[in-house]
């Protein structure tokens, strides 16, 4: 049993020592413990639980405001499905477009401290939009506000997490960010039951609660890993002072000149563009077959029960078979999900063969779409090493927020009505688009695995396990 100075998970500054010359001598920190492994791992998943869970279950609010939309009375009245996808548009993007000035504040002060500060910006902004009466202001609280407080709460999540990690690194972020696929089985029915049964603005009210409470209790335990905290207080000498607030951690000159971190930038940014429209529109979409609200709101659960299974499953055999050889395939068997089976479902003559393609489209796309995000952290340490990757991981963490911002709103403008007994055919545009985007993004992340061989040969020899 260990003691509970073991289990504290509180950083310890090095200890000094010396030699028989009496020369200084910096000791090495502890080794990491089982438990502070653990207790990172719970922190950081229930932190991606409730930001993205609430996030990803976004399409359940899609499909009510889309339906309000055709009352005069609602906020959301004459309102396109396009300018109600901006909504989660903007809490997704935002969520990374910041990632540059969260990753620096992350290491700059406690990390506990920005996740707080996080926590109670998502929760107010959920509680603030519960009394929105305008199209507009449910824009900016439940996107843009939310949007910060999310960005606040995932990014430290994911920069602080991988750094614990080395041989395992693949498993860890894959339950990590399996987060994202377990909110969304729990968030997307209970916020259609309790908008069910009392409204949208309790629903938001409710969330809002429950996300302060789970956030606050899981930023008291993210810590850095020992080592990584030593490099960044020294790294923190270099800037002393309200200087360091500002001070991004910009990617290194040699290496956003290499054809590599082009690669990956362009495979981050096609990928984006198209993950998260499916994810907005499986209930809306699922109307148009003729389901239910309540079936339909199931849809997210089923593709986010999916998704937190493809994201433990394949992040554990990424680490047998190299992430980035993961990283290529998973982001192929997305692009075929989408062209062979959502493309063909809103073109199905029958409802019951639309119904049956959408189904497996759900499946399968929840398991290898999502899992590119879990594996997309750790292929940034295999490609730039884990000196480089804060700098590198909130850089390219913006560029799918800007990519989002852009592909998202378009595939939404694509659909060309809201109406849900019209039949799946105005989404046919935005399956294409969608579809495209993705094969677009494996061909992308196969240019980055051959930049990572050429890299190899370079240094005297390549291994296929990459």
């Amino acid at each position: 049993m260990a003691s509970s100075a073991t289990v504290s998970t509180a950083i310890e500054p090095p200890r000094i020592e010396f030699d028989r010359e009496d020369s200084p001598v910096v000791s090495q920190p502890p080794e990491p413990t089982t438990i502070q492994h653990i207790l990172i791992i719970i922190a950081s998943t229930t932190l991606v639980f409730t930001v993205c869970g609430i996030a990803f279950a976004f399409g359940v609010y899609q499909d009510v405001y889309e339906t309000l939309s055709h009352d005069p009375s609602s906020p959301f009245y004459g309102s396109s499905p396009a300018m109600i996808d901006l909504i989660g548009t903007l809490a997704i993007s935002l969520m990374t477009i910041g990632a540059p000035y969260t990753t620096a504040w992350t290491k700059r002060f406690p990390p506990q401290y920005v996740i707080w500060s996080g926590g109670l910006i998502f929760s107010i902004a959920l509680l603030i939009a519960s009394f929105c009466q305008r199209m507009w202001q449910f824009e900016l609280t439940q996107g843009l506000l939310c949007g910060i407080g999310t960005c606040l709460a995932y990014m430290p999540a994911v920069t602080v997490a991988p750094t614990w990690f080395t041989a395992r690194r693949g498993l860890a972020m894959g339950i990590i960010l399996s987060g994202t696929g377990i909110g969304g089985v729990v968030w997307a029915p209970l916020l259609h039951a309790i908008i069910t049964k009392t409204g949208f603005r309790n629903s938001l009210r409710i969330s809002a609660a429950i996300a302060f409470v789970l956030i606050t209790g899981a930023g008291s335990v993210m810590r850095w890993e020992p080592m990584a905290q030593r490099r960044i207080n020294a790294e923190a000498r270099h800037s002393p002072g309200l200087l360091g607030l500002f001070k991004v951690p910009l990617v290194d000159y040699r290496i956003a000149r290499s054809r590599k971190f082009g690669a990956q930038a362009l495979s981050a940014a096609l990928q984006a563009a198209a993950y998260y429209t499916p994810v907005f529109f499986f209930a809306s979409y699922a109307r148009t077959l003729g389901y239910s609200s309540a079936t339909a709101s199931n849809f997210i659960a089923l593709s986010n029960a999916a998704n937190a299974i493809g994201k433990i499953v394949i992040g554990h055999v990424a680490d047998r078979v190299g992430r980035l050889n993961a990283l290529f395939l998973t982001t192929a068997f997305s692009a075929i999900a989408a062209l062979g089976l959502w493309l063909p479902s809103s073109l199905s003559s029958t409802q019951s063969d639309g119904r049956n393609l959408f189904i497996a489209f759900t499946v399968l796309y929840g398991i290898f779409a999502s899992a590119y995000v879990s594996l997309f952290p750790t292929s940034l340490i295999e490609l730039f090493g884990v000196q480089y990757f804060a700098s590198v991981n909130g850089v390219l963490y913006m560029v799918r927020g800007l990519a989002t911002m852009v592909g998202t709103p378009v595939a939404g403008a694509l659909i060309r009505s809201s109406h849900n007994g019209g039949g799946p055919a105005p989404y046919q545009s935005a399956t294409i688009f969608v579809g495209v985007l993705l094969a677009s993004a494996t061909l992308a992340v196969f240019w980055v695995r051959l930049e990572a061989t050429v890299g190899m040969l370079r240094d005297g020899g390549a291994r296929w396990k990459v």
